[in-house]
């Protein structure tokens, strides 16, 4: 089969057009999916660059993406959900070879089917970013789905809010969880997005937040979800969070973080890893039931599609650097099926 893969690290150029890998076979648990869509997330950047430039990579051809929406052609054995046909939407495992290849493995337990309402281009734009999503704010944060009219609603920050992230994050926590939402977004463009998306106030992450919040009538936040990496803004954030809130990161830190101002208000601080199940067959089946919700929600018109930009994934290159541009509002999708 035809895949988009690696065989050093470093910039979009090392990204090959096409290689010829074999087509996967399935797990005892495992679909194999015909690629419809696929979809860039910063994790591909991330993988892509890996170590020093140049270094090769191990087993090649590498190949990246962990977004996909497609058709069932083949099951495993103690296959119990699926069926050949099925029209299904996952993330996938950061292990295992990813969605830029015509043909994917992935466990049953961490796929749903596709929401109906939906395209493959445009549910290849939602599952690690409505899980990532989901997992921080329900699983960490312990925020509730709820009535979306609660009168009471606890105030969450999002930080990155037109990123892939953040496009979910805003409209999980206001239309699913009842929160009253702050984005940020540094562009008319982004803020224009975030408001579409449902945030209740926009401000821009390259001015001081806590002056931005007062001035909005606001003293703080009791929820942060943080989508950028820590060491850039970590004590402004620290800063806003109200005694007993919670921060909730999505970035590994780079260095040591300094949490004493969140110890001086008995705050919380966690970190959302969105492979963690699939990586150590931690209840996995959690996913695959979030993304089954999450199609129930996009159906309804609950939430709206993310995706904002489709190429042709021969144009993989040009999309990286798009996405590593910080310029990008939404997600973008690579067309594997025209």
């Amino acid at each position: 089969m035809r895949a988009i893969g690696q065989s050093v690290y470093g910039g979009p150029e090392v990204l090959q057009v096409f290689v010829e890998v074999p087509e996967p076979e399935p797990g005892p648990r495992d679909l194999v999916v015909r690629v419809h869509a696929t979809a860039t997330n910063p994790v591909d950047t991330k993988v892509r660059r890996g170590g020093s430039p140049g270094s090769p990579v191990p087993s090649p051809p590498l190949i990246l993406g962990w977004d996909a929406s497609g058709v069932v052609i083949a099951v495993g054995s103690e296959v119990e959900h699926f069926r050949v046909g099925d029209e299904v939407y996952f993330a996938g495992n950061v292990a295992r070879p990813g969605s830029y290849a015509e043909y994917v493995a992935v466990d049953e337990r961490i796929v749903a089917h596709r929401p109906k309402t939906l395209s493959h281009r445009d549910a290849a734009a939602i599952p690690l970013t409505a899980l990532t999503a989901w997992e921080a704010l329900v699983e960490n944060m312990g925020v509730t789905p709820t009535d979306r009219s609660s009168e009471h609603a606890r105030t969450l920050l999002v930080v990155g809010g037109a990123g892939g992230v953040g496009s979910m994050a805003i409209q999980i926590a206001r239309q699913v969880c009842g929160l009253r939402v702050i984005a940020t977004a540094s562009r008319p463009e982004s803020a224009a997005w975030c408001r579409k998306l449902g945030a209740d106030a926009v401000i821009d992450h390259t001015k001081p937040l806590l002056a931005q919040l007062r001035e909005g009538g606001d003293d703080g936040v009791d929820l942060v979800l943080n989508t950028v990496q820590p060491m850039q803004n970590l004590p402004q954030v620290l800063e806003v969070v109200r005694p007993f809130g919670h921060v909730c990161g999505i970035v590994a830190p780079s260095g040591p973080l300094d949490l004493g101002p969140l110890f001086r208000k008995r705050g919380h601080i966690s970190f959302e890893y969105m492979f963690t199940r699939p990586l150590f067959a931690a209840a996995p089946s959690r996913q695959g039931a979030i993304l089954a919700r999450v199609a129930d929600l996009l159906d309804q018109g609950v939430l709206l599609g993310t995706r904002t930009t489709t190429m042709p994934w021969d144009q993989v290159q040009a999309a990286h650097r798009l996405l590593e541009s910080g310029r990008s509002v939404g997600k973008t999708v690579l067309e594997v099926v025209p």
